[in-house]
């Protein structure tokens, strides 16, 4: 069993940008804790702001109230009380208090001598112990102690070692240890002090924080810190995703988590953050468990050959298979057979050329895409029962956009205008003004992505991708233009043809 602390709301909003309002906290604690279980949560820092200080009192009420409040951390600086005042106001019960782990910033930053440093420490912990706050004790900068001046860390810990500190928790301030040495220097500290209860805190500046966090759980430590999607400072730190499935799988380690819900906590933090999670990040991005090649998909149909033990099950997501030019007959057939649609050998023919047709062009197909490209190639009709007919977009300085939208229903034609917030915005009410008068159902936009091409090209073409929901059913389309709100409209007109169908 390995402990897991999560620090997405404390070392996570150091993340450039990055800013979570006193609801999200609250959320994002209450899923880490009661949905994913996490062991421990780290909240925030002392002395931040009064808006920090009141966010910190909203969650330790909630945390009181629900038998959590053990589990809540803050983190605390060697400032005699005042750090431990701030807590202690807000109702925390843990402090994790930041204490230097290299000789060199205890030196320079703090102008102390070791002995001085430790004498201070002890005077924090004594008044904590008598106020009944529990301490764990962070050594800041461990990972250059442990390469310049292990005398000193050792020095340290001998005189901790027999105080009321819970946990040692051991962070690669700077992301520059690598695999090998986070595993001597971890088993050097179990060796030492075999007593002490031992985390390990990784940063990502090289790209190693998972490996890293890999070769401390092999030496042997007793706790992880995480952050969801990988946020913090720099290049951020261990991303919570990767580390459970690396912890399970690959050292066959024990875990609190609940893997099914990762990925929803991964996308509410995404969308709090702004911090979007990149296409190909394992476990939670959107392509880790799409096949692109069809020799892929062919072998995943004769035994899973192309399966691992990263099923998509185990983190609440399903296997897809890409539609475009390098598909091949089996991608089709795999999307196919989830929409319950059979082809003989000549119309899969047809449909696989057209797919690969637009596919050079870049256009994106999906496989709500799929009943509409059948329908063209085989001449069964238009599948379209939703029609632009006609839009006409205003901008203008110091004026609210307008959208004047004509669309043709069946056989009948509706036409409405709009002022919005933005173009797409005024677009969107025109829309749904539409739907109101025709009692239909809308659905919820629940994302919305505008990929531009690099180089500043403005001939070049513009990708939107809409997320939708729609009667408990989530799902994404997309539109190409080189004008986004135009590729926004593409796609806004694909989605009302598919859920006419459902």
């Amino acid at each position: 069993m390995i402990e897991i602390m999560d620090t997405t709301l404390r070392d996570g909003e150091q993340t450039t940008g990055v800013s979570f309002a006193a609801t999200e906290k609250l959320h994002i604690t209450r899923l880490l804790l009661e949905e994913l279980k996490v062991d421990r949560v780290e909240i925030a820092s002392a002395k931040v702001s009064e808006g920090e200080f009141d966010t910190v009192k909203r969650i330790a009420r909630w945390a009181t109230a629900n038998s959590y409040i053990d589990r809540i951390e803050a983190l605390g600086f060697v400032d005699g009380s005042k750090s431990l005042d701030w807590i202690e106001s807000a109702g925390c019960r843990v402090m994790n208090l930041l204490c230097k782990g290299s000789l060199k910033h205890c030196r320079e930053q703090l102008h102390k001598t070791p002995a001085q440093h430790l004498e201070d420490i002890l005077t924090v912990l004594d008044n904590a112990g008598r106020r009944g706050v529990a301490v764990n004790i962070y050594l800041e900068d461990w990972s250059n102690g442990m390469i310049n001046s292990r005398d000193y860390v050792l020095s340290l810990l001998e005189g901790l070692k027999g105080t009321n500190i819970r946990r040692y928790m051991l962070p690669d301030t700077l992301g520059i240890l690598n695999p090998e040495s986070v595993g001597r220097f971890c088993r050097e500290m179990r060796s030492l002090y075999p007593s002490l209860h031992f985390d390990f805190h990784a940063h990502n500046d090289y790209d190693l924080a998972v490996g890293n966090v890999f070769a401390a759980a092999a030496a042997g430590v007793n706790g992880i810190h995480t952050t969801v999607n990988g946020l913090g400072e720099r290049a951020g730190n261990a991303p919570l995703t990767s580390v459970i499935a690396m912890l399970h799988d690959q050292l066959n380690l024990h875990t609190n988590i609940v893997e099914n819900r990762l990925n929803r906590v991964s996308r509410v933090v995404e969308s709090y953050s702004g911090i979007r999670v990149p296409n190909n990040k394992p476990v939670i991005g959107d392509n880790v468990f799409t096949q692109c090649a069809g020799v892929h998909a062919d072998g995943d149909s004769k035994n899973k050959l192309y399966y691992n033990d990263l099923l998509p099950e185990r983190f609440g997501r399903e296997r897809e298979y890409a539609l475009g030019k390098n598909s091949g007959k089996s991608n089709i057939r795999k999307n196919l057979e989830s929409l319950g649609i059979a082809l003989d050998d000549d119309s899969m023919k047809k449909v696989m050329e057209r797919i690969v047709e637009l596919g050079d062009k870049k256009e994106i197909v999906t496989q709500e895409d799929l009943p509409y490209i059948i329908s063209d190639v085989m001449r069964t009709g238009n599948a379209d029962t939703i029609k632009m007919v006609n839009f006409s977009l205003s901008l203008a300085r110091g004026l609210r956009p307008t959208a004047t939208v004509r669309i043709k229903v069946g056989e009948q034609e509706y036409e409405e205008t709009m002022p919005g917030d933005g173009q797409y915005h005024a677009f969107s009410k025109a829309l749904w003004k539409i739907y109101t008068r025709l009692g239909k159902p809308k659905p919820t936009l629940t994302d919305y992505n505008v990929t531009i091409p690099a180089g500043g090209r403005t001939d070049a073409l513009v990708q939107t991708t809409i997320a939708w929901n729609f009667n408990g059913r989530d799902f994404k389309t997309r539109g190409l233009d080189v004008d986004q709100t135009v590729a926004a409209i593409k796609a806004t007109m694909k989605m009302l043809n598919i859920i006419e169908k459902w």
